[in-house]
């Protein structure tokens, strides 16, 4: 087994000065080898590190486009109990919500899976294509009755939110592994303005392409304003697929894959407790800071209604609170190195419990000052933001080895998800039931759960080279008898390394074979 591992851990350019070393000595001597298989080697890591470059970018503009999916039904629920009054119910509402929630969990689940199956890459085509897919049906929805209708936009924004939820792990595990090939001693700040920051952006977005769409087509034309939204979120994914189907499988992918025989007893019997931490954080995180997200147009348009003002008033103070919540995501990037992962997510759960707290307790009196209830509204998102929103991806990660990351990456996700259908669903009746406040002091409280998961289950994870990671894991599974392969080659990047050996060998004139892996 041993000696599996070790070979299947070998570089290309490893490979090529064992194997290809008898026929590089019948050229112009060792001299000339070690030259050729010098220039190949600076030819790969450059190819790689370009690779890793885009990849990182492509990460951050693809996200944006989720954050914009994740975001699209803030104003597009008011404006469809605007223009469906009788037919756009709490019912309808929710189910056209939650059809991305339940696409999400699944995606983030079989996505997770295929990105250590089958490798990263795949993964994100994948993911992209699907996102195009359901973005197509939702501007394209329609029905015999508007019942009909929003039956087809739900199926359409199912299959939006598969491709969403798939881009969580595919992502994020592709871009964290790259900046730790590019910049390890930054790796934490670029993970999060590269993810988080793009996710959080998709809602200022949203609002402010909603509001250019209206002041274009007019309330008259609510249709063709939510149509031209949907589809300006086809685009998006699109403007950056070019560059997903070029990207290069990352080296530590490469190195520590496990294809066949996958052991994941193990894994949990090694992960379980941090699994607890992630799994649990990213639920409570999702029950609060998802509804709030989905249903804030709403609560503004209550609040706002009591003042006469518009739809596009809404929009504008939706806007506003979109502003407010962004400076946490930045503020967490700048500090997570500094102050540690795990004390910044504690201090951002710790936020939902104050601002909880003071909009909850105080809700009949803040609310009639818009501006103070928006900027406050604000805040508890932007602590959201700066602590679990910034950390539990960052975490997620860092805190599993390369092998298993997609797959435990997108349970966590999932998780995450599932808390977040959750508090969709149990938003309008604890509003009915129990009054608006409620929705904020239980915000509170799952503030208070949330720091103490924190504390009790989430590893204090450092900015170290994910390889240890690796290492670590692969010692626990060859202690207690694992024996099986780990590392594998993609052939399109076998294909690149050996077009790169063969123009460093025609450069170098080594011979007419050339050098081969």
């Amino acid at each position: 087994m041993t000696a599996e591992l070790g070979q299947a851990e070998k570089s290309p350019v490893a490979v090529l000065t064992q194997g290809g070393s008898n026929s590089l000595k019948g050229a112009d001597g060792d001299g000339d080898a070690a030259a050729v298989v010098a220039v190949a080697d600076e030819r790969i890591k450059k190819r790689q590190s370009l690779s890793a470059i885009f990849t990182i970018i492509a990460a951050g503009a693809a996200l944006i486009s989720d954050g914009y999916q994740n975001n699209l039904m803030t104003m597009s629920n008011v404006l469809f109990k605007k223009e469906y009054p009788a037919q756009y119910t709490s019912v309808v509402s929710t189910r056209v919500s939650n059809s991305l929630l339940v696409g999400a969990i699944l995606g983030q689940l079989c996505i997770g899976l295929t990105c250590d199956y089958l490798g990263r890459k795949t993964a994100i085509v994948l993911t992209t294509l699907l996102i195009v897919l359901g973005g197509i049906l939702a501007t394209a929805a329609h029905g015999v009755t508007p019942l009909g209708m929003f039956w087809m936009l739900t199926v359409a924004r199912g299959i939006v939110g598969f491709g969403v939820g798939g881009e969580y792990p595919a992502a994020s595990t592709s871009s964290s592994e790259a900046a730790n090939e590019r910049v390890l001693e930054k790796r934490g700040t670029v993970f999060i303005l590269v993810t988080n920051l793009p996710l959080s952006l998709g809602g200022p977005l949203a609002v402010s392409i909603f509001l250019i769409v209206l002041s274009a087509a007019g309330e008259d034309h609510l249709s063709t304003v939510w149509r031209v939204c949907f589809g300006i979120g086809i685009l998006l994914p699109l403007s950056v697929f070019y560059f997903r189907v070029k990207m290069v499988t990352s080296k530590l992918y490469r190195k520590s894959a496990i294809r066949r025989r996958v052991p994941y007893g193990l894994a949990l019997r090694y992960y379980w407790k941090t699994l607890i931490g992630t799994c649990g954080a990213w639920f409570l995180y999702d029950f609060v800071t998802f509804p709030n997200g989905v249903f804030s147009g709403t609560i503004i348009s209550s609040v706002v209604d009591t003042h006469g003002d518009t739809l596009r008033s809404t929009a504008e103070w939706q806007l506003l609170l979109g502003a407010i919540a962004l400076p946490g995501v930045f503020l967490g990037a700048v500090l997570c190195d500094k102050v540690g992962r795990k004390n910044i997510m504690m201090l951002g759960f710790s936020g939902y419990l104050i601002f909880g707290l003071i909009i909850g307790c105080a809700y009949d009196k803040i609310t009639k000052i818009i501006p103070l209830f928006v900027v406050f509204y604000g805040l508890m998102q932007s602590s959201g933001n700066f602590g679990p929103g910034d950390m539990l991806g960052l975490l997620s990660s860092e805190s599993y080895a390369t092998s298993v990351r997609g797959t435990f990456y997108g349970l966590s996700a999932a998780l995450g998800k599932t808390g977040a259908a959750v508090g969709t669903q149990a938003f309008t009746p604890i509003q009915n039931n129990l009054g608006k406040r409620w929705t904020f002091i239980i915000a509170a409280i799952c503030g208070v759960v949330g720091v103490l998961v924190t504390y009790f289950f989430v590893p204090n994870v450092t900015g170290e080279d994910l390889a240890v990671q690796d290492e670590k894991f692969k010692a626990y599974l060859i202690e207690h008898g694992w024996e099986g392969e780990m590392g594998v080659n993609d052939d399109k990047d076998v294909a690149a390394v050996e077009e790169d050996e063969e123009v460093a060998a025609s450069s170098l004139n080594v011979g007419e074979k050339g050098v081969r892996v």
